[in-house]
Protein backbone atom coordinates (compact mmCIF):
# COMPACT_ATOMS: atom_id res chain seq x y z
CA UNK A 1 0.00 0.00 0.00
CA UNK A 2 1.38 3.40 -0.97
CA UNK A 3 1.90 6.03 1.71
CA UNK A 4 -0.26 9.06 0.98
CA UNK A 5 1.32 12.47 1.31
CA UNK A 6 -0.52 14.96 3.52
CA UNK A 7 -0.68 18.40 1.92
CA UNK A 8 -2.42 20.26 4.75
CA UNK A 9 -1.92 20.66 8.49
CA UNK A 10 -4.27 18.80 10.82
CA UNK A 11 -5.88 22.13 11.72
CA UNK A 12 -6.45 23.10 8.08
CA UNK A 13 -7.78 19.64 7.27
CA UNK A 14 -10.30 19.88 10.14
CA UNK A 15 -11.31 23.45 9.32
CA UNK A 16 -11.94 22.72 5.64
CA UNK A 17 -13.68 19.41 6.34
CA UNK A 18 -16.05 20.99 8.87
CA UNK A 19 -16.78 23.90 6.51
CA UNK A 20 -17.69 21.54 3.66
CA UNK A 21 -19.81 19.39 5.97
CA UNK A 22 -21.76 22.37 7.30
CA UNK A 23 -22.08 24.05 3.88
CA UNK A 24 -24.14 21.27 2.32
CA UNK A 25 -23.02 17.72 2.99
CA UNK A 26 -24.77 17.58 6.38
CA UNK A 27 -28.16 18.23 4.73
CA UNK A 28 -27.53 15.40 2.27
CA UNK A 29 -26.46 12.72 4.75
CA UNK A 30 -27.59 13.36 8.31
CA UNK A 31 -31.22 12.29 8.30
CA UNK A 32 -30.68 8.73 7.05
CA UNK A 33 -27.14 7.95 8.16
CA UNK A 34 -26.84 8.71 11.89
CA UNK A 35 -23.83 6.92 13.36
CA UNK A 36 -22.22 6.15 10.00
CA UNK A 37 -18.91 7.63 8.84
CA UNK A 38 -18.62 10.32 6.17
CA UNK A 39 -15.24 10.79 4.46
CA UNK A 40 -14.90 14.14 2.69
CA UNK A 41 -12.15 15.12 0.25
CA UNK A 42 -11.32 18.63 1.45
CA UNK A 43 -10.02 19.63 -1.97
CA UNK A 44 -12.95 18.55 -4.18
CA UNK A 45 -15.86 18.34 -1.71
CA UNK A 46 -16.64 14.79 -2.86
CA UNK A 47 -17.68 12.41 -0.09
CA UNK A 48 -18.57 8.83 0.73
CA UNK A 49 -20.67 7.40 3.56
CA UNK A 50 -20.17 3.94 5.05
CA UNK A 51 -20.63 1.96 8.26
CA UNK A 52 -16.84 1.95 8.77
CA UNK A 53 -13.98 4.41 8.51
CA UNK A 54 -12.07 2.13 6.13
CA UNK A 55 -15.12 1.59 3.91
CA UNK A 56 -15.79 5.32 3.52
CA UNK A 57 -12.17 6.30 2.92
CA UNK A 58 -11.43 3.35 0.60
CA UNK A 59 -14.39 4.25 -1.62
CA UNK A 60 -13.37 7.91 -1.61
CA UNK A 61 -9.83 6.94 -2.70
CA UNK A 62 -11.29 4.77 -5.47
CA UNK A 63 -13.02 7.85 -6.89
CA UNK A 64 -10.35 10.40 -5.94
CA UNK A 65 -6.91 8.73 -5.69
CA UNK A 66 -5.29 11.98 -4.48
CA UNK A 67 -8.02 12.76 -1.94
CA UNK A 68 -7.21 14.55 1.30
CA UNK A 69 -9.92 12.94 3.48
CA UNK A 70 -11.46 14.31 6.64
CA UNK A 71 -13.84 12.01 8.51
CA UNK A 72 -16.75 12.44 10.88
CA UNK A 73 -19.26 10.13 12.54
CA UNK A 74 -22.60 11.56 11.39
CA UNK A 75 -24.57 13.06 14.27
CA UNK A 76 -21.61 12.86 16.69
CA UNK A 77 -18.74 15.17 17.63
CA UNK A 78 -15.99 12.59 16.96
CA UNK A 79 -15.39 9.43 14.94
CA UNK A 80 -14.38 7.39 18.02
CA UNK A 81 -14.64 7.93 21.76
CA UNK A 82 -13.38 6.26 24.92
CA UNK A 83 -15.35 5.87 28.12
CA UNK A 84 -19.03 5.81 28.92
CA UNK A 85 -19.92 9.37 27.99
CA UNK A 86 -21.84 9.75 24.72
CA UNK A 87 -20.56 12.10 22.02
CA UNK A 88 -23.94 12.30 20.30
CA UNK A 89 -24.92 15.86 19.49
CA UNK A 90 -28.20 16.94 21.07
Amino acid sequence: MAVRQRRHSKEELARRGQELYEAGIRQQVEAENEGKIVAIDIETGEFEVDETLMGATDRLFERQPDAQPWTLRIGHSAVYHFGARSLKKD
